[in-house]
């Protein structure tokens, strides 16, 4: 209970309805290049690999009863934005964007019901307007308007952090040379005074 909120075992997001959630578990990401099934122990290269092991070997494991693959509401609940903000988007389908809508309001009402009290109804309301009402080719809304994360970028990042270990090799170079200047001026003005005996030939 959070929030004052029973959340039912049949809503859409409980961790026990993923199909994949007994193989999700047994993925174990050894090193880089190098991942184990945790049912027979057996090594892949990569993770894709060990997902078509899954299928081939473990597909008895899948809970497919009640269960339902959490990818597939991805598309009601925008996770290209998040995996990849940066990725060229295609034009708006008013089709998908209507089916995501509608999938989008039918988790919100099953996860947050408006019958369940004040802190369920205004869960149910900032659930629509920060998912649900972004599903519009009109362009208007976007995800996450409100409390999305801050994505800081990597890039500007390492510049900054660059600069600041530049400026105090820049001002070291500049007292230096300020200083060579000073000395160079002083050895001019000694050569320059009237009185000097040439050296013999």
């Amino acid at each position: 209970m959070r929030n004052n909120i029973n959340f039912q075992r049949n809503v859409g997001l409980q961790p026990e309805n993923d199909m994949f959630r007994e193989q999700e578990q047994h993925k174990i990401h050894v090193e880089t290049n190098e991942w184990r099934c945790g049912f027979c122990k057996k090594s892949f290269r990569a993770e894709k690999f060990l997902d078509q092991h899954f299928d081939n070997r473990h597909y008895n494991l899948l809970n497919d009863s009640q269960g339902r693959c959490m990818a597939d509401l991805c598309g009601a609940l925008h996770c290209d934005l998040v995996a990849d903000s940066k990725k060229f988007k295609p034009k708006c389908n008013p089709a998908a964007s209507a089916r995501n809508r509608h999938i989008c309001e039918s988790l919100a009402d099953s996860c947050f019901p408006l019958n369940k009290g004040q802190s369920a109804s205004r869960l149910h309301e900032f659930f629509l307007r920060q998912f649900c009402d972004a599903h519009s080719c009109s362009g208007g809304k976007k995800a996450f308007s409100r409390g999305g994360k801050k994505e800081t970028s990597v890039f500007y990042l390492a510049v900054c952090i660059f600069i600041v270990m530049l400026l105090p090799l820049f001002y070291v170079i500049v007292y230096l040379h300020q200083r060579e200047m000073r000395n160079g001026v002083q050895v001019l003005k000694r050569i320059s005074k009237p009185g000097l005996k040439s050296k013999p030939s």
